[in-house]
């Protein structure tokens, strides 16, 4: 029987501690990003001094964990020469971090050594996995968690190796 995955707002207020987001895609088909990301690519930019025109929900439920003290990382693993989607999530990371999030970049090519996990997900506070589930071309096709304190633990190792790889957003360029 299937299991029920709760929302990702639903999911980061039960966070206490830490949640992590490890993406590895190089193009993401995401229907709710397709109007941004084609006016990005005719050349539109977000004011951030403007939060009305960006700030949304999911930057909501990040600042609000960030401020009950739950820390919250994102890694990207990536190819080089990146993507025009790369190029397009680098450009709005800023966004990312005015809602608290710290993020890195990690070229593919340094990740090699690095045993990774075959899916995209969000770790909560070392207890809980939601692996995204994407299809070739990147739509997103589901959610699946996971608790088995095994799969967890090589997970955030995972996740963990790539961050101690990985380039600060601010250093990082495309």
């Amino acid at each position: 029987m299937p299991q029920k995955v709760p929302p990702f707002a639903e999911l980061l207020a039960d966070c206490q501690r830490s949640a992590v987001h490890l993406e590895m895609r190089d193009v993401y088909g995401v229907a709710d990003e397709d109007a941004d990301f084609a006016a990005w690519k005719s050349g539109h930019r977000y004011d951030l001094e403007d939060r009305s025109t960006w700030w949304n929900g999911f930057h909501e439920v990040v600042a609000e964990a960030v401020g009950r003290g739950a820390s919250v990382r994102r890694a990207r693993v990536v190819s080089e020469p990146v993507t025009d989607y790369i190029r397009y999530e680098h450009a709005c990371t800023a966004q990312n971090i005015a809602a608290g999030e710290h993020v890195r970049w990690l070229p593919r090519r340094l990740a090699s050594g690095l045993m990774l996990p075959g899916n995209d997900l969000w770790i909560f506070d070392e207890r809980l996995i939601r692996f995204g589930l994407f299809s070739g071309v990147g739509a997103f096709v589901g959610h699946e968690l996971e608790d088995s304190p095994d799969v967890v633990k090589q997970c955030v190792d995972a996740f963990e190796a790539v961050w101690d790889r990985a380039v600060p957003h601010e250093d990082y360029e495309v």
